[in-house]
């Protein structure tokens, strides 16, 4: 469940603890200059879902990732150390969104990549939430919320696509089976994360 009010700051200096952790070169984080366009406001979904149904087959953490920006503390997500080969999938509409090649180790604490894997999976928006300038990603089929992008990422992209697990589901290579991010014995989704 989203956290109190009362409680965001305290995560929020959690967050900035984080970001001190981070390489110096993450600490120049910007918003991305990534080949998408940025886009003003959101575009219609292509599919869309009511809140009854999401609510029946998502977790509460996944339903406030994707549903409501909620963002999962750092270092507590499923897939944040995953090494598996494999694909991650939009735990919502099940689009194909990132592969295991693309992901990689930025100490952020959330599962990072460093590109999609086709340019028309992702959409991304403007974010001046927090009083920041930031870039959403989205996923272009259901319009749910999966995280950040950053330019501070690997050559040749310089992106980090700064993800939450709970907005994500993993199949393995050569599995049919898929993992989703389950819910945890207490929520770990808060407010909306500066760092993500």
């Amino acid at each position: 469940m989203i956290r109190g009010v009362a409680e965001v700051p305290v995560f929020q200096l959690f967050s900035l603890l984080c970001l001190f952790k981070l390489s110096s070169k993450a600490m120049g984080a910007k918003a991305s200059t990534s080949s998408l366009p940025v886009l003003k406001e959101a575009p219609q979904p292509e599919v869309k879902f009511t809140d009854e149904e999401l609510r029946a087959r998502l977790s509460s953490d996944q339903f406030a990732v994707t549903q409501q920006g909620a963002t999962e503390r750092a270092f507590s997500g499923q897939f944040y150390k995953n090494s598996d080969d494999g694909n991650y999938h939009c735990v919502v509409c099940n689009d194909l969104l990132f592969s295991s090649d693309k992901k990689y180790d930025s100490g952020s604490g959330w599962p990072s990549f460093s590109d999609v894997v086709a340019q028309n999976r992702i959409v991304l928006i403007e974010d001046g939430a927090m009083g920041m300038k930031r870039v959403e990603a989205r996923c272009k089929k259901c319009g749910s919320h999966l995280g950040h992008v950053f330019d501070d990422g690997p050559s040749p992209t310089q992106q980090r696509y700064c993800i939450n697990s709970a907005s994500l589901k993993f199949k393995k290579s050569g599995d049919e089976s898929e993992t989703t991010a389950p819910e945890l014995a207490t929520s770990t989704a808060t407010a909306p994360n500066p760092e993500l």
